[in-house]
């Protein structure tokens, strides 16, 4: 297609303008082929899981991220004399290789440095939990700068609600899809009263369903979540092209309504993800009230940042309402993308 094409296209859509145009276009292509854009969760933490079920023996579980066939090459490592007592049987679980064994330590491993080797090379984190035949747990968040960390005997209440916080902060920042759906939510209400009830209802809702998948009460099968997650933000994207065409729907008149029942969809993507982290046997609600506000933290983060930007941006140039057209196309592209991606992958 020409350039006058497509701006003969667009120009019908409701965009006037050559700069219109190109900030069109050229948000479409960054969100598309951004690598971040393609998966929405692309960058997964790892997983250690240490259980002592003998005096100084141990059962250990190791799940690292894969990308097609390869996993990440990482390696848990122990500054103790330890030995192996089994070997290590690997199970790939789609998006992940688990590898399970069991081992036996010549002197405690309270005292002892866990490093997971090869975390320095890459873009993610691990999260270490150990738990002792005696109740005692220790849950500890080594990142590619600090991929070491000494094992304790006890662990502080304190230490455990830090550690779920910051996974719950780092999951929604990059969770471009859970952001992409705020974004949307933004653009259709009106006023801050409006945005709060929306903001709100969006989040009592995931919180509901985050609680009780976790918690195993209610479960739904992954991709076919992720999948209506994808098509949830194209129906909000189509929301706001009505709004912007004077027309009026629920999620226009009511948005708090619309934002509480893709909200109950939402929390089980935030669950997928908790499952994936695991959580500390003696300190479950513990560690699923700080994820829940480490999300909720991220997400105000995001939209006082968001906010802030725009008003800044008001101070300098005069935004046309084209602009949010622009962005409600642009939204529902890349979300629409990532719909058939997901459904690709679900049918396979």
């Amino acid at each position: 297609m020409s350039r006058q094409a497509t701006r003969s296209v667009l120009a019908r859509a409701g965009f006037a303008g050559t700069g219109y145009v190109w900030l069109f276009l050229l948000t479409v292509v960054a969100a598309v082929l951004s690598p971040n854009a393609a998966s929405a969760h692309e960058v997964r933490p790892a997983f250690l899981s240490i259980q002592e079920v003998a005096p100084n023996e141990f059962t250990v579980l190791f799940k690292t991220p894969m990308q097609g066939d390869a996993r990440l090459a990482l390696t848990a490592l122990f500054s103790g004399r330890i030995e192996a007592v089994t070997p290590i049987v690997s199970r790939p679980t789609g998006d992940a290789m688990v590898q399970t064994w069991r081992t036996r330590t010549r002197e405690p491993l309270a005292g002892q440095r866990v490093l997971v080797d090869g975390l320095q090379n890459t873009m993610t984190d691990a999260l270490v939990q150990v738990r002792f035949a005696n109740g005692n747990t220790w849950t500890a968040r080594l990142t590619p700068s600090e991929p070491t960390a000494v094992i304790p005997a006890t662990q502080s209440v304190w230490a455990v609600f830090v550690t779920y916080v910051r996974q719950g902060i780092e999951h929604i920042l990059f969770g471009f899809d859970h952001l992409l759906f705020v974004t949307g939510l933004m653009l259709i209400v009106r006023g801050w009263r409006n945005l709060v009830k929306a903001v709100t209802a969006f989040t009592v809702a995931h919180s509901i369903t985050l609680t009780c998948a976790t918690l195993g009460w209610v479960t739904l099968p992954s991709r076919p979540v992720e999948a209506l997650i994808a098509i949830s933000i194209v129906m909000v994207a189509a929301e706001i092209v009505r709004l912007e065409r004077g027309q009026l729907s629920l999620a226009i008149v009511r948005p708090w309504t619309v934002a509480f029942a893709f909200g109950l969809l939402h929390g089980f993507g935030f669950a997928g993800a908790l499952s994936e982290l695991g959580l500390p046997q003696g300190d479950i609600p513990l560690a699923l009230l700080a994820f829940n506000v480490g999300v909720e933290l991220g997400q105000l983060a995001f939209i006082a940042v968001t906010l802030i930007g725009l008003y800044l941006i008001r101070q300098l140039v005069n935004m046309p309402r084209h602009a949010i057209v622009a962005s409600a196309y642009a939204i529902g592209i890349v979300a629409a993308f990532w719909s058939v991606e997901r459904l690709d992958a679900m049918l396979q």
